[in-house]
């Protein structure tokens, strides 16, 4: 709940004022039983209608004011909560976008949009609730019984006996419930997580025909998240009805004490009248308490679960310029010795993926070492989980090394700026995405691209011709993850905004998978001739997409088992050379 706070004093003010809109609104709502009362014990019985008129026209006023005060404060409370809230997934969203691999890798993403979403909007009904009736429950509580006990002693003995057992058992039951909300959550990160799978492999279902056996899968989690969800109600609900009989018991004995009283004049009738009605005050008050205590576990579980990615710590800080290595050689890209492995150690984490927990860590890169001229390029071949792409995650530093050292202009890249280190870089991944926004945003992409500098990356991408097809051209708007269009064209797009800046480094990740052979031959010459300037690094599966590189590496399981031109590699690397028989048929 302490970054919860960090937001909530920025509205204090405000949330202070409703409070006291609310105070006085519930204080007049008060006054009302207790005017009643002497209106039927004072006023009625001196037989003058005006003056009941006076006395009904004044309850009138008071109800009147109490909507007025209840509505404003009602609407005050909606807006700083709206604010709040928009402010949290504001940083959470701003979070997000900044994590380290691995943190990511440990939050995991169904967990990242679960928090999004559903503990979000749990926290923005608390702070709204707590405005209303976190201040109305308790004071029609407490001051329903000090009115009691100021117009009746004995009767509000009654009230006295039995509410401080109701308040216990709504705190007791309350604090049982918070860790059971906290399954709960949990459970959503799993329903957000299938989902998410199912809708993104959509296509992949309905072509193997697993409709049927997804739905399963669905239900079974759901089926869980249900359950806990119904024990946690269940647990939270169980105040409600053992509330509500104690206060009905107490009704029937106000009322038979009460008749009692009123027949031995002890009591008149307007106090049995007015103590109905704050009776009904004290169980609202009490069931408040209780809606108050159910929304307060959910709330704080989702305000941890917030927290717990709001106050992530910086785990890869930019290091100062003095601190960071020097290499040891020439070379505008240079891995000095880097090895690498992805963090697995996940025990005890709240995310999805707490499986992972205890494995053993296993390199996927080892002792591996090159150097990449300024404007030269480098081939990367190897089978799938051999560690290509992990080198490209090591250079964009979306990890650090376990040992050694990656430099890229001599400065090692844990002493760059991230944003500055990025803008260096135009990347195509495996599965990059293109966003439900037009072509021309999708390759621009918020950056500084002239129209020209558009136009050519698009016809050095191969794009240009089916792009200037569409009527609206490069305003054409592109589906979500860009499903309108085919496999090669979303592909060229998506080499055409890594090409659009012109970058200073180009990294593209088995981007061509997807294009002809022809395609892919006319996409590496208008890269050659057209960006010449920037060191290219082409991981690939194909070896006609690497084979004029300056370098090849080949890996195997982490290992760099081949390296050098095409060349020496059919001369010297049996694995490369078969690769090269299988794709492109016997070497003479």
């Amino acid at each position: 709940m302490k970054s919860l706070w960090k937001y909530l004093k920025v509205h204090l003010p405000i949330i202070l004022g409703v409070m006291l809109i609310k105070l006085a609104g519930t204080a007049l709502e008060l006054l009302i039983p207790y005017v009643m009362e002497h209106l039927i014990d004072n006023v009625v019985p001196q037989e003058q209608l005006s003056l009941v008129c006076l006395w009904g026209g004044f309850m009138l006023v008071l109800a009147f004011l109490v909507r007025l005060l209840n509505v404003n404060a009602n609407r005050l409370s909606v807006r700083t909560a709206k604010r709040c809230i928009y402010a949290i997934r504001r940083d959470l969203f701003h979070t997000a976008l900044n994590l380290t691999g691995k943190q990511m890798d440990r939050i995991t993403l169904p967990s990242l949009i679960s928090r999004m979403t559903s503990d979000t909007y749990n926290v923005q009904s608390f702070i709204q609730s707590i405005q209303t009736i976190g201040i109305r429950a308790p004071i029609m509580l407490i001051g329903g019984i000090v009115v009691t006990l100021s117009m009746d002693r004995g009767l509000a003995l009654i009230l006295c006996i039995m509410a401080p057992v109701m308040i216990l058992l709504v705190i007791l039951v309350s604090l049982h419930g918070i860790p059971l909300y906290n399954r709960v959550q949990q459970g959503m990160d799993q329903i957000v997580r299938v989902m998410r799978e199912n809708i993104t492999g959509i296509r992949v279902v309905k072509a193997l025909s697993k409709e049927a056996y997804e739905t399963r899968r669905f239900s079974e989690i759901n089926r869980e998240t249900a359950r806990r969800d119904i024990r946690a109600g269940f647990t939270m609900a169980m105040p409600g009805p053992i509330v509500t009989l104690f206060l009905n018991i107490g009704l029937t004995l106000v009322v038979l004490l009460g008749a009692h009283r009123v027949n031995a004049g002890v009591t008149k009738p307007g106090v049995i009248l007015a103590f109905l009605t704050y009776f009904n005050m004290i169980m609202m008050g009490v069931m408040g308490l209780n809606r108050i205590f159910m929304m307060l576990s959910k709330a704080n579980t989702s305000a941890l679960r917030i927290g717990e990615v709001l106050e992530l710590p910086d785990d890869m800080p930019v290091l100062p310029t003095g601190q960071g290595a020097i290499p040891g050689r020439d070379g505008y890209i240079v891995f000095d010795h880097v090895t690498f492995a992805y963090d697995q150690d996940n025990s005890g984490h709240s995310g999805d993926n707490t499986r992972f927990a205890g494995e053993q860590r296993q390199n996927c890169l080892e002792n591996i070492d090159f150097t990449i001229r300024k404007g030269g390029s480098l081939g990367i071949i190897g089978a799938t989980g051999s560690g290509k792409t992990s080198i490209v995650q090591l250079l964009m530093r979306f990890y650090d090394p376990t040992e050694g050292h990656v430099f890229i202009d001599g400065q090692n890249v844990r002493t760059m700026d991230k944003d500055q280190l990025h803008r260096l870089f135009g990347v195509v991944f495996q599965n990059d995405a293109l966003f439900a926004e037009s072509i021309r945003e999708n390759i621009v992409f918020g950056r500084e691209v002239e129209e020209e500098q558009l136009y050519q990356a698009l016809r050095d991408a191969m794009a240009h011709d089916f792009v200037t097809a569409y009527e609206d051209g490069v305003d054409h708007l592109s589906a979500i993850h860009g499903m309108n269009f085919s496999g090669g064209q979303r592909q060229r797009l998506l080499i055409a905004r890594a090409l659009a800046a012109r970058p200073d480094i180009l990294i593209l990740d088995d981007a061509s998978s997807a294009l002809d052979y022809r395609t892919d031959a006319h996409l590496r010459q208008a890269i050659r001739e057209h960006h010449g300037e920037s060191t290219l690094i082409v991981i690939a599966q194909r070896v006609s997409s690497i084979m004029n590189m300056d370098e090849i590496l080949v890996l195997d399981e982490g290992r760099v088992i081949g390296r050098g031109t095409h060349a020496q590699l059919l001369e010297t690397c049996p694995q490369y050379r078969e690769i090269h028989e299988t794709q492109m048929g016997e070497v003479d």
